[in-house]
């Protein structure tokens, strides 16, 4: 009898800490961090603000502080290098992307033309073999201009 006790005092006292510890399935922390959704561009700016901390480290505070800041005491700088980068990093993908548009729209041509047609049409050196790098470097202007 006392042995059943013992036995069903342990077994009790190891399910009540599981029970208790662990929170309910729509509380508590996520599995994993980094799968969550995040804000646009929040990506971005973390890896700015990655890259100027180490830009920081790098020029020291006071050469980065006077690069980067703008008002009086120059205590902005940090957010205005941040600010900086992550603008720059969404041009550069807007740029990226509309190479790509263009490297598609320039496939499908040359493909639709022939190819001895889109070579006279867009080449410019002697054999025209250049023909697909102006076609999308034409397009891509073109497209970021817009």
């Amino acid at each position: 009898m006392t042995r059943a006790l013992v036995i069903a005092a342990a077994a009790l006292a190891l399910s009540v800490p599981t029970a208790f510890g662990a929170p309910p399935e729509d509380k508590g922390k996520p599995d994993s961090p980094g799968s969550s959704l995040a804000a646009p561009g929040q990506s971005e700016e973390k890896n700015a603000a990655k890259r100027c901390k180490a830009e920081r480290q790098r020029l020291g505070a006071a050469a980065f502080m006077a690069k980067y800041g703008t008002n009086p005491n120059k205590a902005n700088a940090f957010g205005k290098c941040v600010s900086m980068q992550a603008k720059a990093a969404e041009e550069q993908a807007e740029q990226q992307e509309a190479r790509e548009n263009a490297a598609r729209k320039c496939k499908a041509e040359r493909a639709q033309l022939g190819v001895d047609a889109f070579k006279a049409k867009y080449g410019t050196n002697a054999n025209k073999a250049n023909a697909f790098g102006k076609c999308v470097s034409k397009l891509a202007k073109k497209l970021l201009d817009a």
